[in-house]
């Protein structure tokens, strides 16, 4: 048991780790997406040179990998409902810090709402309404982002009360989210962020 649990933190990782916008960019363009746009290796940054027609797959693999540690990997290890969320956030840490790309990656969004629709389905579709809202009414991502995961927590405390031990592991989660748009606050602050959709040089986005 201690094997499997090793080997599905390992391919957890692994599978997080894969960059699937840089692959992308790079396969189509022979471009360092790095090099590119905000320079992150996320779907809205790829959004702004490719399009909705690559984006959208890329954001949906990079959900995928999320998904598959809790779906999959959780059950094979013989790990605990709850406790497959631990493979998820190592999934989230392998997109944010990819061994594969000298330990750089995307903002960890896409992947930790795969992590969440597998655990908890009803959390996941409020966090994304209420990123959609965002996204709509400010246009920004990067504040969509933001507040989409820190109503994970929220959403599950009161739609899953069965999963309630989750709440403090989607709580880190949303921290970490925070964290990792702490460039993108300032902007916010600044007046200075852009909008999803308008490009504008020298401005990262937020994903």
């Amino acid at each position: 048991m201690t094997g499997r649990i090793i080997v599905a933190v390992v391919l957890s990782y692994l599978i997080g780790a894969i960059p699937t916008s840089f692959l992308v960019m790079r396969t189509l363009r022979g471009i360092d997406l790095r090099r590119v746009g905000s320079g992150n290796l996320g779907a809205t940054n790829l959004y702004r040179s490719l399009g909705w027609r690559y984006a959208i797959p890329v954001a949906l693999f990079d959900m995928g990998k999320g998904a598959l540690p809790v779906l999959v990997l959780g059950p094979w290890a013989g790990l605990g409902y709850s406790a497959r969320i631990l493979l998820g956030l190592v999934a989230v840490a392998g997109h944010v810090f990819s061994v594969f790309l000298s330990f750089r990656g995307g903002k960890g969004v896409a992947t930790g709402g795969g992590v969440v629709l597998g655990l908890v389905p009803g959390a996941f579709g409020v966090a994304l309404l209420v990123w959609a809202i965002i996204v709509k009414v400010s246009g920004y991502v990067s504040l969509a982002s933001i507040g989409a995961a820190l109503m994970l927590p929220v959403a599950t405390w009161f739609l899953a009360p069965e999963r309630r031990n989750l709440v403090p592991w989607l709580l880190l989660l949303g921290i970490l989210v925070v964290w990792l748009h702490r460039a993108n606050i300032k902007r916010l602050v600044k007046g200075t962020e852009s909008r999803f959709g308008r490009r504008k040089r020298n401005s990262p986005e937020a994903e």
